[in-house]
């Protein structure tokens, strides 16, 4: 790409940091989104196979998420190239933290790849971060499962545009990690069965429904989904296109695509990961029927906590936030959508560029 601003539009991004420390192993990039509302808030995201352009979007989404809950926060996002289970860790990630410390208008929370431990590592080295561990004063977004818990509340408004009931309803997760244990966990206490869900082993099904308790022991043993005994496995992608009525991708970005989009099986889509499908994609699933909850209106509620944290906010006091919020933004995105015959997705970018645009006008840069 040899234009610079390629990624650019009216929005933003304001600022794209590389970073390199060769003799600490480091690559990174950090992409301010948009500061119009506040200083931007969003997840460090370490894999081994992290771009600019996922980052790009990430933060987009964050923007839009951010806007969407009317938090005083604008979009953000990091990566960071590395495998998060090598040794070396923490060295890499104090590393970032120092490079970045001079970027105060982003203030990093954890995402894939890192934790509340790698916040309190980020805390201690530039004194910012969100989603710390309890004993730092934080509300630890993945032991609390927030992220899910608002799955669950997106779920309860989804049920009442489109024909399927919770209670009783098949759930195939994608992803069966920080987000996607608790939302099979919020599902289940609604009645629903988890009939399928997939880590990078594989995935595990049973249409009678998982033992969601025994595969979060699993996983917290360092296991596999697949090692769940007599179980039925297969490949990990296999999870999207099985046999249920819900379907929740909770992992990487673009699993659903123009490919698989045709043979999805499920008539209710709840995005628990951030850009996991395609405009495309969701386009022809929307054509078919299906209702798709977007990302930034059905997984918010980890953002969501992590401002209640920031503005000095109790987990209780998080908790009602992200029912409050979540709840209202599905209901009106979805009616929205019913109204005008519009993509989900389109009538939740309209409500959040909107708000986004609104907060730009309130501002004077420069």
């Amino acid at each position: 790409m040899n234009d610079p601003f390629a990624l650019a539009d009216a929005f933003g991004p304001e600022k794209t940091v590389f970073v390199q420390n060769a003799a600490a192993g480091l690559r990174a990039i950090v992409v301010i989104d948009t500061t119009a509302a506040g200083p931007s808030i969003g997840g460090i995201r370490m894999a081994p196979d992290v771009t600019l352009a996922e980052c790009s979007r990430l933060a987009r989404a964050m923007t839009f998420k951010n806007a969407a809950a009317g938090l005083p926060h604008g979009g953000g996002k990091a990566v960071i190239v590395g495998d998060p289970k090598e040794p070396g860790k923490e060295r890499l990630i104090r590393a970032f933290a120092r490079a970045i410390a001079e970027q105060e208008g982003y203030i990093p929370g954890p995402d894939m790849g890192t934790d509340e431990t790698a916040m309190a590592w980020i805390r201690d080295e530039t004194g910012r971060s969100l989603g710390l561990p309890r004993v730092l004063g934080g509300i630890p977004l993945d032991e609390i499962g927030i992220t899910g818990f608002g799955l669950g509340i997106a779920a309860e408004v989804a049920e009442r545009f489109c024909d399927i009931r919770l209670d009783g309803a098949r759930v195939a997760i994608q992803g069966f990690g920080a987000v996607g244990k608790h939302a099979a966990r919020a599902l289940a206490e609604r009645g629903a069965r988890i009939v399928a869900c997939s880590d990078s082993g594989g995935t595990v099904f049973d249409d009678k429904g998982l033992p969601v308790d025994d595969l979060i022991a699993l996983k917290a043993a360092g296991q596999s989904v697949t090692d769940l005994p007599g179980a039925t496995t297969d490949r990990a992608e296999r999870t999207i296109t099985a046999e249920c009525d819900i379907l929740i991708p909770a992992a990487r970005p673009d699993v659903i695509t123009e490919a698989n989009a045709p043979h999805i099986k499920a008539r209710l889509v709840l995005e628990g990961a951030n850009i996991p499908a395609s405009v495309a994609a969701e386009r022809l699933l929307h054509d078919r029927g299906v209702l798709v909850v977007p990302d930034f209106i059905a997984n918010a509620g980890g953002v969501i906590c992590a401002s209640v944290e920031y503005h000095g906010g109790t987990e209780s006091g998080a908790r009602a936030a992200v029912a409050e919020k979540i709840a209202a933004n599905t209901q009106e995105v979805l009616e929205r959508a019913r109204a005008t015959g519009a993509m989900p997705r389109a009538a939740a970018d309209e409500m959040a560029e909107a708000r986004v645009r609104a907060a730009m006008a309130l501002r004077r840069f420069g």
